[in-house]
């Protein structure tokens, strides 16, 4: 019997859930066995859980699982050094030439077990069959435009948090920017057919910011790209892979730019193929951006969990794309399960 057990999240201002109380109800139909953690910060009460009939765990219990249970979450396990036994469905950002992924492979190496992670649960097309790309792209495009509203009233970025609603997001961030008393910027979004694209235009025409969508035909020549330099705001929705161009070398931080925000939602700046070259560190919810250059400002926005400043609407759409996956987890050999872990196998092999 396949026993899915659902961790609970312990980094800080991360409210997700990746599957809801519906989908619980629906795997154990099926026969599976589920437990679900106790949380004190997951946006779905534990008591809808223990509704559907799920087992009921003590938050971080997990190591003690039994050895066959599949250990879901979504962020990365505490770097707590400790070899990892069991076989883990998460995102594990461990296959790109992280340091701290090259340290997670080294725990499973030492417990024996295994990493299916969620960005490469890829279907027959190769494209990932779950994403929070969408609620990623539309937060980080808030916290953009929250940057250029703070520059415009000669301050940083304040602390951002989470919003109860997509509604009381789009509330206070029109408010701050109509606040400035100045016509909104204009912005460029790179990938912006893609998922996380269309959820960061979708903002930014919301607040009444001109749009330019860039995707593959407009990067094909190769970068770096001064039109950029040329919009106030950057939005990079492009995930960091071998074959992306530069979008903005080190350079791009000197005078004679209108570029005052850069938002990398892909946010993978210690990435060998990060396309932008300006930063090299992640920024987090005390503080929202990183002041690269002062003469006009820059900020680059680079938070690595931005689909949780609005945890329902993400969870809740996420949970829908990925449950049918979640349903096939008595084979993890076949299909999108079976392409994650032969991925695992090459970077493991590589060790």
């Amino acid at each position: 019997m396949t026993h899915l057990w659902v961790r609970a999240e312990t980094r800080p201002n991360e409210d997700r859930a990746g599957i809801t109380p519906e989908g619980v109800a629906q795997l154990i139909a099926k026969g599976m066995t589920v437990t679900v953690e106790e949380s004190g910060t997951r946006v779905i009460p534990i008591a809808d859980y223990a509704k559907v009939g799920a087992q009921i765990a003590p938050e971080g219990s997990w190591p003690d699982a039994p050895g066959d249970a599949i250990i879901f979450g979504l962020k990365e396990l505490p770097e707590d050094g400790t070899p990892l036994p069991h076989r883990h469905v998460m995102f594990g950002h461990a296959y790109k030439g992280q340091p701290a992924g090259q340290v997670l492979l080294q725990r499973f190496k030492a417990g024996g077990g295994a990493l299916y992670d969620l960005e490469y649960l890829l279907d027959e097309n190769g494209h990932r069959v779950a994403a929070f790309g969408y609620w990623a792209g539309y937060a980080g495009a808030a916290v953009s435009l929250k940057a250029w509203a703070a520059q415009a009233r000669g301050q940083v970025c304040a602390p951002v948090h989470v919003y109860a609603s997509q509604a009381l997001l789009n509330e206070d961030l029109r408010a701050q920017l109509d606040s400035t008393g100045l016509p909104r910027p204009t912005a460029i979004v790179i990938g912006a057919k893609g998922r996380v694209g269309s959820g960061a235009s979708d903002l930014l025409n919301a607040m009444g910011v001109r749009v330019t969508g860039w995707d593959m035909a407009e990067t094909a020549r190769g970068g770096p790209f001064p039109e950029i330099l040329a919009h106030g705001i950057f939005i990079n929705a492009i995930l960091a892979g071998p074959g992306v161009p530069v979008f903005l070398p080190e350079t791009a931080i000197n005078p004679g730019r209108a570029l005052t925000v850069i938002g990398d939602v892909a946010c993978d700046p210690t990435s060998d193929f990060s396309p932008i070259k300006v930063y090299d560190r992640t920024t987090t919810w005390d503080a929202p951006v990183l002041r690269v250059a002062d003469d006009p400002p820059l900020d680059v926005m680079a938070i690595d969990n931005l689909p949780s400043i609005l945890p329902r609407e993400s969870s809740v759409d996420y949970a829908q794309q990925l449950l049918p996956s979640l349903q096939r987890l008595d084979d993890l050999s076949a299909g999108p399960w079976g392409g994650a872990r032969r991925v695992f196998d090459e970077h493991f092999a590589r060790l």
